[in-house]
């Protein structure tokens, strides 16, 4: 490692190297989840091999630099020396070598993104001293042909397609299918292809040195951490990019010692569905890679019994000691050596969204944890997955296979066979599922891009498994009678009756089922979830049939409600989606939006009244408004009775009313031509011309609009208030709050206050009633956000429109720079994720909370509310409830979300994601 002098680092730099004795499981940061846990184990007196971790600052220094810290080497040398005296020998020496591992491990999980290297110690002089000391030649040159493979590939930046071609054809030559079945002399011939595979792509001999060889590895890990998949991984998972990776150093213990060694992956609960019992795969005569990577099919760890009883009883022992201490689902990796259990890493695991549902309530069961704590077990994002349909198993359906339910989900799509064409049809429109023998992290841009994905190897463990989990993506792995061919591009299928085939090639649709595994032809219709079933009222959680996983969210959604401070609105236009809103949990409307009452056929009255040139045909179209509003707002006081309903005035860009002008050009001069003059037409045309607008979001909408058009606000607010007024008299109790949008200026609110009040009297007197009604404004400007201290005096309530904040905030129209340039701008991590999905809190945040502020400054009882797309994103659910809104108001479906978000930021979460 280099020697230069880090200017980084003062003289009372810090300790960069940690032994797993001297660690814990809360130092994540330092440590990395892996190293933490690690020593975590260690402390417990689990049997871990001995090692040290290098830590995250380390790696910062060296990415920010391009230098390690000058303190590093000395303190990796002190340690290496321990560990040394620990194991009774030298690394890489010549008779009895100690080998170490290389691996990776960053704060949070992130499952094949970045690199390690197994085997780290071996050379030409120590291979020979290892198989003599294990007493297996065929072990000690597996282990060597392991080492150059993963180094040439991980460090030196070498195809790894190419050892695996090598690979293939020793086995091709040897007439075997399995790695396994290679012996000791093959191996040793492979070993020589490898050597000169790296001489020919590298231009160097694979390093002998072993300390050479570690301390490029070091390197290698911390470049990885920059490396294109890790950077996506952590983009998709909404992963800080600064936070580094630490580098954990273990003495090697080897599963490819023979039959009586292994390794394997083992759940202290199902992650896929949350049951107890024995989850997990195990391999016999193989490396941890093997499993993870599904290469080759594991067997279930069930198995483990039958094949070594003590170390199976021992790893049981070791699952509930650990799911007892983190009190949660653990992922635990272990390798077995000629019948010694060893443990090489434990985290929290990764869990499909009705596993974390049913595991927090479990849990609570148990008396491991509290409902405050079940309740940071569990996302709006989780719940969100719960809410899609899943297959129709009543429908005439064609199966092709089964196989691992790995992740649930009902995906349909065309099949493809590799990540390219995943992105290239994705972003054409097309829905596609990926189909893989195997995938690898290479394959995490398609993966991401497909619906779902389909492999015909590996288990739950496999890299396509755990991945698929954490994104909440649809995966049936390890379909073992289904035959695919990469390169045909593939995938075969036995036929029912066994006497031929079913051959599906790329571009057609067929389905899969990550909750049974199964696989068909074709599309699969679909049916309601029963979670949605439940929030619409049609599934009683209490009932004896009721699903657990109904029950499970009932508990969780439950002690949300009990807790969480922020009330949770819909935005709804009409009676229909004010109910199902109602049934899904809704507390009020938070948005009604008029202008989507005068779409279709009632289209043409608003037109007429935007283009009427004298005050008899505006009076004439006003009149034939009135009632048809009055109509929508009753049904919609009835649908929310006894709830608040907040109806925003009309707001449309004036396009969205008004003739195509282009369209009506066109038409105005072929009749021209025609000499068939339509002085109707022409008429249209002056006035379209004269209220065309370059930038209609920014033009005569809103406020700006009623005070234009005389009527047409105080129209709107007759209407809300004689509606109000008579379901009063039907014994009603309706609870309108009418809302002025698009104002920038207190003078503008005062003036369509002060015309709405008055009409709002003529009704009570009228009707002898008193409506209550309160009249408030949309902050979706940033001067109406900037001057909300005066706005305030003239409005009893402040509605953030968050979607047009964020646009005049960022100078973006979201209907043009969402397809032209947001792509780029998330990939190239200047978004860490859309400012239209989450809210941008320095930005637009800042103003909202400036706002809230200013506006309760100058009215204390001011009630604060958002009512755009960001009212149902559970992140922003969390930035709503720390600065103080009283609600959040969302699409309907979206509203258990924001319950169930709103109950955690309550509960004390300081985040949204539970990775």
């Amino acid at each position: 490692m280099s020697e230069n002098k880090d200017p980084h680092v003062s003289a009372n730099s810090p300790k960069f190297v940690y032994a797993f004795t001297e660690g814990n499981k809360e130092l994540k940061d330092l440590l990395g989840g892996k190293g933490a846990n690690l020593a975590e184990m260690t402390n417990l007196g689990l049997p871990v091999p001995p090692g040290f971790t290098i830590t995250t600052e380390a790696c910062k220094v060296y990415l920010d630099s391009g230098t390690e810290p000058s303190a590093l080497r000395e303190e990796v040398s002190a340690h290496l020396d321990a560990l040394e005296r620990q194991m009774g020998k030298k690394l890489g020496q010549a008779d009895d070598p100690l080998l170490v591992s290389v691996r990776s491990g960053a704060k949070f999980s992130m499952p094949g993104m970045m690199d390690t290297v197994l085997n780290i110690g071996l050379s030409d002089e120590s291979v020979d001293g290892l198989a003599e000391q294990a007493g297996d030649e065929r072990f000690a040159w597996d282990s060597y042909r392991r080492l150059i493979q993963m180094f040439g590939r991980t460090v030196l930046g070498v195809d790894g397609e190419l050892f695996e071609e090598a690979l293939e054809e020793a086995k091709k030559a040897k007439g075997v299918s399995t790695d396994v079945e290679l012996d000791a002399a093959d191996l040793r011939t492979l070993v020589e292809q490898f050597k000169d595979i790296v001489g020919k792509e590298t231009g160097r001999d694979f390093p002998q040195d072993p300390r050479e060889q570690m301390d490029l590895a070091i390197r290698a890990v911390f470049d990885s951490w920059n490396g294109d998949r890790a950077k996506l991984y952590r983009r998709q998972e909404r992963i800080p990019h600064d936070l580094g990776t630490a580098v954990n150093v273990c003495s090697m213990v080897f599963g490819n010692l023979g039959p009586d060694s292994g390794t394997g992956v083992a759940f202290t609960r199902d992650p896929a569905s949350g049951q107890q019992g024995v989850y997990g795969d195990y391999l016999q005569n193989a490396q941890g890679e093997d499993v993870v990577a599904g290469i080759r099919n594991t067997v279930p760890l069930a198995d483990l019994e039958q094949l070594d009883k003590a170390s199976y009883d021992q790893l049981m022992q070791i699952m509930e000691t650990l799911e007892t201490h983190y009190k949660d689902l653990c992922d635990i990796e272990f390798t077995i050596e000629r019948g010694k259990l060893w443990m090489l890493q434990t985290r929290v695991g990764k869990r499909t969204a009705a596993a974390a549902f049913r595991i927090a309530t479990q849990l609570v069961d148990q008396g491991l944890i509290d409902e405050a704590e079940a309740l940071q077990r569990v996302n709006g994002a989780q719940l969100a997955q719960l809410m899609f349909p899943r297959f129709d198993s009543d429908a005439a359906i064609e199966q092709l296979g089964r196989g691992i339910a790995a992740s649930p989900g009902a995906a349909v799509g065309k099949a493809v066979f590799d990540s390219y064409t995943a992105i290239k049809w994705s972003r054409s429109g097309e829905k596609v599922i990926l189909i893989r023998r195997e995938t690898n992290p290479d394959d995490l841009d398609g993966m991401i891009a497909a619906e779902g994905i389909l492999t015909s190897r590996g288990g739950k463990t496999s890299h396509a498994a755990v991945v698929a989990r954490g994104m909440g993506k649809t995966c049936v792995c390890g379909a073992e009678e289904l035959e695919v061919d990469t390169k045909r591009r593939q995938l075969t299928a036995p036929s029912p009756d066994g006497k031929g085939s079913i051959v599906i090639d790329e571009g057609d649709v067929i389905s899969i089922d990550g909750s049974t595994g199964k696989v068909y032809r074709g599309e699969v219709p679909v049916v309601p979830s029963p979670v949605v079933e439940y929030f619409e009222g049609r599934m009683h959680a209490g009932a004896e049939d009721a699903d657990e996983l109904v029950k499970a969210v009932h508990r969780v959604m439950a002690y949300a409600d009990r807790v969480r401070r922020l009330r949770v609105r819909a935005n709804a236009d009409n009676a229909e989606d004010a109910a199902r809103a109602r049934r899904f949990g809704a507390q009020g409307i938070g948005l009604c939006r008029t202008e989507h009452m005068f779409l279709g056929e009632r289209r043409e009255l608003v037109e007429r009244l935007i283009l009427a040139d004298a005050e008899d045909e505006r009076e004439q179209s006003l009149a034939a408004l009135l009632p048809l509003q009055k109509g929508d707002f009753k049904e919609l006081f009835e649908a929310m009775d006894g709830l608040p309903v907040t109806v925003r005035l009309l707001d449309p860009p004036l396009h969205e009313f008004l003739p195509d002008i282009t369209e009506l050009s066109v038409r105005v001069a072929l009749a021209e031509a025609r000499k068939d003059h339509n002085e109707n037409d022409l008429r249209l045309l002056q006035a379209v011309h004269r209220l065309h607008e370059q930038n209609p979001m920014l033009g005569l909408r809103g406020v700006r609009l009623g005070l234009v058009i005389p009527g047409l606000f105080t129209m709107q607010v007759r209407a809300i208030a004689e509606a109000a007024a008579e379901r009063l008299a039907a014994n009603g109790d309706p609870r309108a709050e009418i809302m002025i949008p698009l104002v920038g200026t207190v003078q503008e609110l005062e003036i369509v206050r002060e015309d709405a009040e008055k009409v709002i009297r003529e009704v009570e007197e009228t009707y002898g009633v008193d409506l209550g009604l309160t009249l408030g404004t949309m902050i979706e400007l940033p001067r109406a956000a900037l001057t909300a201290g005066q706005i305030a005096e003239s409005a009893d309530f402040f509605s953030f429109g968050t979607n047009d904040l964020t646009q005049t905030v960022w100078g973006f129209s979201r209907d043009d720079v969402e397809a032209s340039f947001f792509t780029a701008y998330l990939e190239k991590g200047i978004f860490g994720v859309s400012p239209f999905e989450t809210i941008d809190k320095d930005g637009v945040g800042k103003l909202v909370k400036d706002a809230v502020r200013d506006g309760r400054a100058t009215r204390p009882d001011l009630k604060l509310g958002v009512c755009g797309e960001h009212g149902g994103d559970p992140e922003s659910v969390h930035f709503f409830h720390e600065v103080g809104l009283d609600y959040v108001s969302c699409s309907p479906f979206r509203i258990p979300v924001a319950r169930l978000e709103a109950g955690r930021a309550a509960a004390g979460s300081s985040g949204s994601d539970s990775r």
